[in-house]
């Protein structure tokens, strides 16, 4: 929700962008044209649902063609509105840059609150929108594919791809119209975490580096890093859990709609979950941790990563100057309001922003792309031939120590895991980690190598900008 004295979140988004141009040589007219959202469409619909007519209003828009298709997700929220629709799609515009995959920026909502409906008449409503945006070709392999956000997820998905189908029967590629599907209907393994693996990936490459770590005041690895994560949706728990269960750190508070729960001793992820699929994704009466009722207050406690997972503007000027954390990494989009950013950077905190931090979904959706318009899984025609080949490496190894004696042999664990070839969730999380690794390297060369900039948010606008701006003028522009 929008503070009193600060610019909504489109505002905002646009005075980001703004920090960044003018610390660029871009003409005026170009970076009008990387700034301006392109179209947004609006549909008001019914459809016949409890023995009446509903009518609901949507939204897709398109910020940038400047590569095509344009992506972005679609969201179902009662928040939904033409203003966050567009900012959102800028955000998107900028993290397929940033990560280079050659989509342009686009945004989709529906002003629903999807838990009053049941499964049946979610269905009905979400072909009805799909059909309005699909007959306008905004939702297309070629030039728009949406995929999950806030509210939506890979059943969705699965809904919108089989209406895309129904209406496009000849089309060979039409399970390439959206990402995020499940498995079955043409998705891709590994999707689902990509988001929460991405900000994991985020703060291992941040950590990589002694300096960076020097400007939050940290040292050593994430390791019993206190960590706090408000939002234990998709992002915010497969985050935290593999960041507790893989790297060894402290997830201390878990921060969600109703209050917050607290253990500085850290929280079993996994249960805390548990809990909330069964309590009604509430964290009220876990009885395995201290219950905070005031949840936002939380966000101000002592901890050394802060982790953002759900909505825009959490943290405000009204909060801001109280924030404790010594890094923040933005897994949600927007978290931080311009007014907030610049209060947290003054206070000496380093903000991994949104425009990087969360970019592993649309980096897996790229894969899911690619893998519906080729027609074939990751893995299928290279796996057996590596297994062969390395087989052919460990059994020579295995014959020289036999034939001259040597005395050693080869670790089982080590033979099993060198002779296991690349399946699809290993090379997809292989392709996520590089993109990360690689992103995060352009911002920090932008953000080491010029005085005047602060940040690495706009070290991230700088490097988008620059790509979107070198292909507008490829184009002659």
């Amino acid at each position: 929700m929008q503070q009193a004295g600060e610019p909504s979140f489109r505002e905002s988004v646009d005075l980001m962008f703004n920090r960044a141009a003018r610390l660029m040589d871009l003409s005026p007219g170009l970076e009008q044209k990387i700034r301006v959202c392109n179209s947004t469409y609006t549909v008001r619909f019914g459809v016949r649902l409890r023995g009446k007519i509903e009518t609901f209003t949507g939204y897709r828009s398109v910020h940038s063609e400047h590569m095509e298709p344009v992506k972005g997700g679609i969201r179902f929220a009662m928040s939904v509105n033409q203003d966050e629709v567009e900012a959102l799609a800028a955000l998107m515009t900028y993290k397929c840059a940033l990560v280079e995959t050659p989509f342009g920026g686009s945004k989709g909502g529906l002003c629903i609150d999807p838990r009053q409906w049941d499964d049946h008449e979610l269905e009905q409503i979400t072909r009805r929108f799909a059909y309005e945006l699909i007959k306008r070709d905004l939702i297309h392999p070629a030039q728009n594919v949406p995929a999950p956000d806030m509210g939506t997820g890979e059943r969705e998905m699965a809904w919108i791809a089989d209406q895309y189908a129904r209406m496009n029967t000849t089309e060979l590629n039409a399970k390439a119209c959206v990402t995020g599907k499940p498995l079955e209907a043409g998705g891709i393994q590994g999707r689902k975490e990509a988001t929460g693996r991405g900000v994991q990936y985020a703060l291992r490459e941040f950590f990589r580096h002694p300096e960076d770590m020097a400007r939050a005041g940290l040292t050593g690895g994430l390791e019993g890093k206190r960590v706090i994560v408000q939002g234990l949706g998709n992002v915010g728990y497969h985050a935290a859990k593999f960041l507790s269960e893989e790297d060894g750190c402290r997830v201390v508070a878990v921060i969600e709609r109703d209050g917050a729960v607290m253990d500085p001793k850290g929280l079993d992820i996994e249960d805390v979950r548990q809990w909330m699929n069964q309590s009604g994704a509430l964290l009220a009466g876990y009885p395995r941790a201290s219950f905070v009722a005031e949840g936002a207050a939380v966000l101000e406690e002592a901890c050394d990563i802060l982790i953002p997972a759900a909505m825009e503007g959490v943290i405000h000027l009204g909060n801001a100057g109280r924030i404790k954390a010594p890094l923040i990494i933005e897994a949600a989009n927007g978290p931080i309001t311009f007014g907030a950013d610049e209060i947290l950077r003054r206070n000496g905190c380093v903000i991994i922003p949104d425009m990087y931090a969360n970019a592993g979904g649309v980096t897996v959706s790229y894969f899911e792309w690619v893998k519906n318009l080729s027609h074939i899984r990751f893995g299928r025609m290279q796996r057996r031939a590596e297994e062969a080949r390395s087989r052919l490496l460990v059994e020579e190894l295995e014959r020289l120590s036999a034939d001259k004696g040597l005395g050693w042999s080869l670790a089982q664990d080590f033979k099993q895991r060198f002779l296991t070839g690349s399946d699809e969730l290993a090379l997809v999380r292989s392709g996520l980690d590089d993109t990360m690794r690689i992103a995060y390297q352009s911002m920090r060369e932008v953000w080491h190598s010029r005085q005047d900039v602060e940040d690495l948010r706009v070290a991230a606008y700088i490097v988008a900008i620059d790509r979107v701006a070198k292909t507008y003028r490829s184009k002659g522009l």
